[in-house]
Parts: C-alpha cells; structure tokens; sequence
C-alpha cells in the first residue's frame, strides 16, 4: 500500500499548534486526584495534539471505504503492499512473561473483576476498558485507579453485601490492558476544546503511571489494540508508542501490543499489521464477535450477504474457520503469536445438564482452535480456565506452536467472504431483540458486561444481535417458516420481549430498571434507515446527558 494513503499530506489540526487548555467535565472522587496530576494530563494532551488529527482522519477513510463496498466493492488482499506481505521478515522476539498464553481471561476494569481473573490461574488477564466496560467516567477512572494498585500488589476488595475480603494470590497472571477504540471519545476531558480520543487517554493515563513500575517487577506495558481495521490504524498505534517511550526515556519496543482482528478488512491486512507493529507486536488475536458484527455491517447492502440465526455463526463455519486457520498461519511465519478467541458460554449453577452442555461446546472449540496451530485462548469466567487449560496442556506440549509454520494452509478471499448457511427462525430474531434490550439496558446502568440467558453478553456480542435484525429487515429476509422479517413482525416482538424483561425483573426492581429506555434505543438503532456504525457511540450520548 503507499504511504501515501496511509496519512493525508498535511494535518488537520497541526501538531504544533499552541498549547491550550486541559479541561475535565466530571466530579472527582479519593484517589483520581493522584492519576489526574499536570504531568499526567500535560501528558496525554500532548498524545492527543500529536496523534488525534490523524486518528480523526482515518475514521474519515473508514467512511469512504464503507461507501465503496456499499456501492459493491469487496475486500481483496492488495498485491501492492510488496514487502510486508511478500518478504521474509518477523516480528522482535517475545517477553518472556508473554511466551506462554495458552489461556486468558478477559473482564472490565473492575475491582473484584481484576482480583479474581488475575487469580483465576489463567496466564494472562486482558483488563478492558472497550467493549465489557460502560464508560462513565466513575468506571473509567476507577478502572485506572484498580489497576495501579494491582500492579503495586496493593488491591483489596471487602464485599458490601457477603462482607467477603479478596487480596491478590502470590502467583497472578501476567497483566493486559485493552483500551477503547479509534472511534470513541472521552467526552469528561478535553484537549483544547475538543474531546480528546478515548484510545489516547486510556492508554496515555495507564502508561505514563504504570510502564516503569511493570518494568521493575519484571513484567511491561502490554496491551491489547481493538477495531483497527488496517495497516494505517496500526500505523498510528506504533507512532503513539514510539512517542510515549520516547517521552518515558525508554527503549522502543518496551511496549507490547496483541491487534485483535475483529474487522473483516482486518483479515486482509494481517501481514500489514503485524509488519507496522514489529518491534512492538504481540501478535493477532481473532476477536470473533466483532468480526462477525463487522462481516453484517461491512455488506449491509448486499442482500446475498444475510447471514443465519446468530446461534448458528460458529467457529466451525468456513468463513470463520479459515479467518482462525489464516491468523495463525501469518503469525507463525512472522514469529508471533496468533490467540484464539472467547468462548461466551458460563456456568449455568441451577441446571447440571445445560452446565454440561456449555463446558462440553468449550472443550470443542478450543480444541479446534489447538489444533488449528492457536497459541492459547480466551474465556470469560474463571471456571472455564481449567477446561481451556486442560486442552491446551494436552493438544500443545509447548509454551506455544510459533514453530508450527502452517505451510500448507491455503486461505483465499473467497474463503473469507463465503456467506454460511443456517436457519433463520423467530426463535432467533427473539433471541437478538431479547440480548439487545437487556445488554442496552444494562450498558445505561454503567454494566459493560453481562450474564443473559447463559452467556456472557459484551458490546461486541450485542451489536451481533442489533446488527442482523437491522440486516434482516433491510433486506426483507425470509424466516424457515415463510414470514419475512417486515417492520411489524420486529415491532411486536420488541414490545413481546420488553414485556418478557419487565416480568422477569419483578415489579420492585422495574423501579430502578431502564428497560423501556433500552428497548427505545433498540427501536431506533433496527428501524433506522442508515446503519449506526456502533451502538455505543448513540448509547455513550445518554449516559452523557445523565450526568454519568
């Protein structure tokens, strides 16, 4: 790809404009006032004048391509990118906390959250300020503040309710942070009048406070890079990390990255990313929810691509199985790790039999993923991790299959784009407009993830739901049954599964519900003629407007 589509000629906003002002529209708390110090935030604002006029002007291109592939366009690997695909090179070699992840455990930023995963017995714990957390700024910043002290080893959590105390185990996992993506704003601070972007501001506050304290007790600043949709977008994280190190005074590279490919324009650019994160990269991770979101909003337009019943898009489908072998054969042969994906299924306490059910689909999919070449994998509970662990431990007998180089995997862009076959049923319209409102409903409630009908529900598996009614009433899709998806069918299962919540929450607690609010917001993101690129971002404006 030339450079020269990767950044325009000259900014927007000139990186060396006059320093303004830094202004933060949000109650402080114990505790945010020793993150929040000028240093931090002088900091961050300069992350921000440095590097936002370019996020914002690749999140213009992102709606340019959009608008080609709405006119047909398809994604294709581009045979221009000459070195980074066709070249032999690799990535600079791993940490040695980062060479064996055969299981990870992902969840918000927490304070009993990030007591427990860092204790599960997993390898590594992905703390997420994305899509598992609802960023009000009481979350955010807590967040920030629960973090700093597990890395001091300092986190105690006491259970208002059970009076239970958790301290952190002498042996936890090894630490990574997901901050919010390209696309998001942190609308309580701004940088000359402006929000500053989300992505900076998460990782600007956790680095400046905590890399050369991770440094000392032998580990690094490790993170985990969402949404990015090609190699421009890696680009800029790696000129944000040389810049921080820089300021830090520490050597490139200290900083370690994972990209999740949970971007169907991603997939075409593995190499790409890998190659502009090289001294800095940890590897692919397949962020499957939100890649098969971006697979529906991608080819909104395109009425042959309606995929099925969301239940029925599985890791076992072609599309997805050769996105997953594709990962790991580009990994390998650049000496990098390629991590598999989460499995959303929990324990299910009151029922043995679906409690087996759910354990026995995890020990399929990470099998299939072990012997697909992954070198470890997610989970959502900490019960999962010994199912996950025992497979790995037993199909990889070594820190991880980088050796593995997967000559014979042929994946081409037909592979990737085949749209699966599968029921498309009532029961599995109801299923996305029931996840839908409840996940909303608890978004607007600062909860960014939740347990819905044995699963773990996250922004990335909610917009699966929301997007595909969206899909399916724009096209008009056929059910088994004959229906078509039409706006009256969606609008009183809407008002049949509200009515559902509603009984199920109980007549006190609909006091302090937002269901109907949800359920509104839910209307309007399905009925809405112009697809919203994320449900967040129309979610993020009410918790605004309520003061959170």
């Amino acid at each position: 790809m030339p450079d020269a589509l990767l950044a325009p000629s000259a900014p927007r906003l000139s990186p060396d404009a006059p320093v303004g002002r830094i202004e933060i529209r949000a109650a402080s708390k114990p505790g945010y006032d020793v993150l929040l110090t000028p240093a931090a935030l002088a900091f961050v604002a300069d992350l921000e004048r440095r590097f936002g006029w370019r996020r914002r002007y690749l999140l213009e291109k992102r709606v340019e391509r959009q608008a080609r592939l709405d006119a047909g366009e398809k994604p294709a690997f581009n045979p221009a990118c000459g070195y980074a695909r066709h070249e032999e090179w690799t990535v600079e070699p791993q940490p040695a906390d980062l060479r064996d992840r055969r299981v990870e455990i992902t969840g918000p930023v927490e304070r009993k959250m990030i007591i427990n995963a860092l204790n599960s017995g997993a390898q590594v714990f992905m703390a997420d300020f994305e899509d598992s957390n609802a960023p009000t700024w009481a979350n955010v910043m807590d967040g920030q503040v629960n973090l700093r002290d597990a890395i001091r080893r300092t986190i105690t959590h006491t259970d208002a309710v059970s009076g239970k105390s958790y301290a952190l185990n002498d042996k936890v996992a090894v630490l990574m942070v997901r901050p919010r993506g390209w696309h998001l704003e942190e609308k309580h601070v701004l940088i000359d009048g402006r929000p500053v972007s989300a992505a900076l501001f998460d990782f600007g506050l956790y680095f400046f406070h905590n890399a050369r304290e991770l440094l000392a007790r032998g580990s690094g600043p490790y993170f985990y890079l969402p949404k990015i949709e090609g190699r421009a977008e890696a680009r800029l994280w790696n000129d944000v990390f040389l810049h921080a190190q820089e300021c830090l005074d520490l050597p490139p590279g200290t900083i370690k990255a994972t990209v999740l490919i949970e971007s169907i324009l991603a997939a075409f650019e593995m190499d790409e990313i890998l190659y502009e994160l090289r001294c800095h990269s940890a590897g692919l991770n397949c962020g499957r929810w939100d890649y098969i979101f971006s697979f529906i909003k991608k080819f909104r337009n395109d009425p042959d691509a309606l995929l099925p019943d969301r239940a029925a898009v599985t890791m076992d489908k072609a599309f997805l199985n050769a996105y997953s072998r594709l990962a790991v054969k580009t990994c390998h042969r650049r000496g990098a790790p390629a991590i598999g994906g989460m499995a959303a299924y929990i324990p299910v306490k009151d029922d043995p039999v679906a409690n087996d059910r759910a354990f026995a689909q995890v020990r399929a999919d990470k099998e299939r993923e072990a012997r697909n070449g992954h070198d470890g994998t997610w989970v959502a509970h900490p019960a999962l991790v010994p199912v996950a662990r025992e497979v790995f431990d037993d199909l990889m007998r070594t820190p991880n299959q980088i050796h593995a180089t997967c000559h014979d995997v042929r994946v081409t862009a037909e592979d990737l784009l085949a749209v699966p076959q599968g029921p498309r049923t009532e029961a599995g319209l109801r299923q996305n407009v029931a996840v839908g409102i409840g996940y909303i409903e608890a978004w607007l409630r600062g909860q960014g993830c939740v347990p819905l009908f044995n699963l773990m529900e996250d922004a990335a598996t909610a917009e699966i739901s929301r997007a595909q009614v969206w899909q399916w009433l724009r096209h008009g899709a056929q059910l088994d049954d004959g229906r078509t998806v039409d706006h009256a069918l969606v609008e009183r299962v809407i008002e049949e599964e509200l009515a559902a919540w509603i009984g199920r929450v109980g007549e006190v607690a609909l006091a302090h519900s937002r269901h109907e609010e949800a359920a509104r917001l839910f209307s309007d993101l399905v009925f809405q003629h112009r697809f919203a690129e994320f449900l967040t971002l129309p979610a993020y404006d009410r918790l605004m407007e309520a003061g959170s």
